[in-house]
């Protein structure tokens, strides 16, 4: 699918189908994939490398224009079960045309940081630094999930809460080595900024995206060493939270066995004490509860 977009007053709004300066391929048909390498020369592997999640995030230079394939989040839904993921997406800077191509819909322009662009430079830094606004928007998600797990793991004897932590664990591992791999693009971005042609302003701004880029990854890294660390003691409780129910069960079967064992006594098919006593029911009865009673006060004077 191809969009167009245009700058306009400082501002990127959509035009027409190919008449903007801005080209965003979502998943590109073959038919797309054709014009972008034969009419944009694009090199097919490195287009290859934008619909490829493994791929690493890299910047190259080419005759006609600029590649950078970076990391972004990928759009979560319900099947991923509490798993983070990330993708590849492909930046392809010419001077008169920026293409973009990703391999799934994404909001790019809608944020406010889209106000006074005056280059195809700035739009590609801010749609950089919208990309790690992405990053901190799903690190708060994820901070709530967990916190939201932590508290059913500490009354709940289900696995299920604990394997869902470590699927959150595990998408902070692929967090991590994203925003790392894209800082090291980002710092060889900085160093071929007067090749590009990179305005000062320009040049400012993708510094602040490094300087955001790093403490997004602090904050990643943090989070991530939260929860292993927790991962154990999460597993503790579970654990704690069984023997204490094993052991209510145990005083509960213990209190019924002992009152039982008075009435099965008295119930024996042979003479005992009190058969002829009008009052041997009611003594019996109070014989269990005083045994119940006893059993009791045995119970808090052990502190079981």
């Amino acid at each position: 699918m191809q969009k167009s977009y245009q700058l306009s007053d400082g501002k990127v709004i959509a035009c027409d189908q190919g008449q903007g300066e801005i080209l965003v391929f979502v998943n590109p048909t073959e038919e797309e994939r054709k014009y972008l390498t034969e009419t944009l020369l694009l090199d097919e592997h490195t287009l290859n490398s934008t619909m490829d999640p493994d791929e690493l995030p890299r910047l190259e230079f080419e005759p006609s224009h600029q590649a950078m394939i970076l990391k972004k989040p990928k759009n979560y839904s319900n099947e991923d079960d509490f798993l983070f993921r990330v993708t590849s997406m492909g930046f392809f800077l010419f001077r008169d045309r920026l293409v973009i191509v990703a391999p799934d819909e994404a909001a790019l322009f809608e944020a406010r940081i889209f106000t006074a662009v005056r280059s195809l430079h700035e739009v590609l830094l801010r749609l950089i630094y919208r990309n790690i606004f992405h990053y901190r928007e799903h690190l708060k998600i994820v901070n709530m999930i967990s916190e939201d797990l932590e508290h059913k793991i500490n009354v709940s004897l289900e696995n299920k809460y604990l394997i869902n932590l470590f699927s959150l664990e595990k998408s902070l591992v692929y967090y991590l080595n994203a925003l790392n791999s894209n800082a090291a693009v980002f710092e060889r971005l900085k160093n071929s900024a007067a090749k590009i042609g990179f305005s000062p302003e320009s040049v400012e701004l993708l510094e602040d995206i490094i300087i955001e880029n790093n403490q997004c990854f602090r904050q990643a890294e943090i989070y991530s060493n939260i929860l292993a660390g927790l991962m154990d003691a999460r597993a503790s409780i579970v654990s704690n939270n069984l023997n204490v129910l094993m052991k209510t069960l145990n005083i509960i079967t213990i209190a019924i066995m002992v009152p039982t064992f008075v009435v099965s006594a008295f119930s024996m098919n042979v003479r005992i004490p009190m058969e002829d006593h009008p009052g041997a029911f009611w003594m019996v009865l109070g014989l269990a509860l005083f045994s119940v009673m006893g059993f009791f006060l045995f119970w808090r004077y052990k502190k079981w």
